[in-house]
């Protein structure tokens, strides 16, 4: 149940610091939050960004979630995967050895980007959050430092999307022989479920006020005014309402300033590197199926176009979204959002901030070719029969797709509202001259 934005605006008012209180970290509007029922979430009634939610039992529903994740992972490296029957031969892998079969072939930096990506980093979170959520007593840099760690790595973790990469490596493979799971299969599936509800149900804002109370602020606050505009600041890390000359805070000292430094030019430099970087990944080889002996380099669009000639729509569709026109799209998308937010020409904000939304959350989606190219590389070992091997470009794809990433998180949104909050400001006093 969302708290609607009526709703929300009726507490835009004077209020004082022992209320609970909110800078949205999107768009830097100061919000009162009220008491929240189980089961509903306050909004920002500007961007509409979830603030805060507040669920049933907030700690052992997701120490639950979490702790049966860890077991579900387990299970799935412990038994087969998948496994594929070509002509008689039959080959089958484990999770584990997916990373292995990467080394072997002198690509340990997909290998590394496997085992961080799907297995680490999801294992760190999880156990982050049973830490967070047991309320257990240990020291306060303990748990600040374990809630640190799990709000950084929270947007890395892509198990979905290695999931997504292994049934559109079944569809590849049909084609070729018999494609079967195994027993690890339905434990990863469970696992890739049971995370995604151990982040839905940790609120960020509630795991905060359980490591430590925030730093008291000895000033009234003007609620539905912009925190630059009253001399504040929010907490990147915490959600922490501080000064804005203070450079450290004093919750989870993270050291931070008003906006994120050099933001636009971050962005931008990122963004540039992944252009260029793009370019070669479409162009050369992402992976080499060798059949009877004989090698047969494939780009991406090469992937697409055989897809779509041997009648699999769908998946030939997924590829061409998610490998070519994402990464165009967030790129062209990125660049907008620094052209914009450095303007001083009227742009609708309200649009450009979705845009950004959008940028953020499916860029990481682009990975799925990657995962499939590691899939297919593990599984696809059959000699001179057939086997399927990884090439440069795929390389340089998930590079790109990293660089993406980092350049939209560089990107500070609070930038697109400011120019606003700024002309509103000067508007009374152009209307007294």
């Amino acid at each position: 149940m969302l708290l609607h934005v009526p709703q929300l605006r009726s507490w835009l008012v004077c209020s004082h610091v022992h209320d609970p209180h909110i800078l949205c970290p999107q768009c830097d509007l100061l919000v009162a939050i009220p008491e929240i029922a189980v089961g509903q979430k306050a909004k920002c009634p500007r961007c509409h960004t979830t603030l805060t939610s507040r669920w049933k039992e907030p700690r052992r529903r997701p120490i639950a979630y979490a702790v049966s994740a860890l077991f579900m992972l387990l299970l799935s490296n412990l038994f087969p995967f998948v496994n594929m029957k070509v002509a008689g031969l039959g080959s089958e892998v484990t999770l584990i050895q997916i990373p292995q079969v990467l080394v072997s072939d002198d690509y340990a930096s997909m290998a590394s980007l496997f085992m961080i990506l799907v297995q680490l980093m999801p294992a760190i979170c999880m156990l982050s959050i049973i830490i967070l959520c047991q309320g257990t007593s240990m020291p306060s840099h303990w748990q600040i430092s374990i809630a640190r760690t799990y709000f950084r790595l929270k947007a890395w973790c892509m198990v979905e999307i290695f999931l997504a990469g292994v049934l559109v490596s079944f569809v590849k493979l049909m084609a070729y022989g018999d494609v079967g799971v195994g027993t690890s299969f339905y434990p990863f599936v469970l696992f890739c479920i049971l995370q995604l509800r151990a982040f839905q149900c940790t609120d960020r804002y509630w795991i905060w006020q359980q490591v430590a109370p925030a730093p008291k602020l000895e000033r009234s606050l003007r609620v539905g005014e912009s925190g630059l505009s009253q001399g504040l600041r929010s907490c990147h890390c915490c959600m922490a309402i501080l000064p804005v000359d203070q450079k450290k805070c004093g919750r989870c000292e993270t050291s931070g300033y008003a906006r994120r430094k050099n933001s636009l030019q971050w962005t931008m430099a990122l963004l540039i590197t992944s252009i260029f970087l793009y370019i070669p990944a479409n162009l050369m080889p992402i992976m080499i199926t060798q059949v009877l002996g004989s090698p047969m380099p494939s780009t991406i669009m090469a992937g697409v176009v055989l897809l779509w000639s041997e009648g699999s729509y769908p998946v030939a569709m997924v590829i061409l979204i998610a490998s070519i026109m994402v990464p165009t799209l967030k790129m062209i998308a990125i660049g907008w959002l620094c052209w914009d937010a450095n303007s001083n020409k009227e742009i609708d904000r309200e649009r450009l901030h979705v845009i950004y939304e959008v940028v953020e959350f499916v860029g990481r989606w682009s990975m799925i070719d990657v995962f499939v190219i590691a899939v297919l590389s593990a599984l696809v070992r059959m000699g001179q029969l057939m086997s399927i091997y990884p090439d440069i470009g795929a390389l340089l794809f998930a590079s790109v797709v990293i660089l993406t990433m980092f350049a939209a998180m560089t990107f500070d949104p609070r930038l697109i509202w400011d120019r606003a909050v700024m002309k509103s400001a000067k508007e009374p006093q152009d209307g007294g001259k």
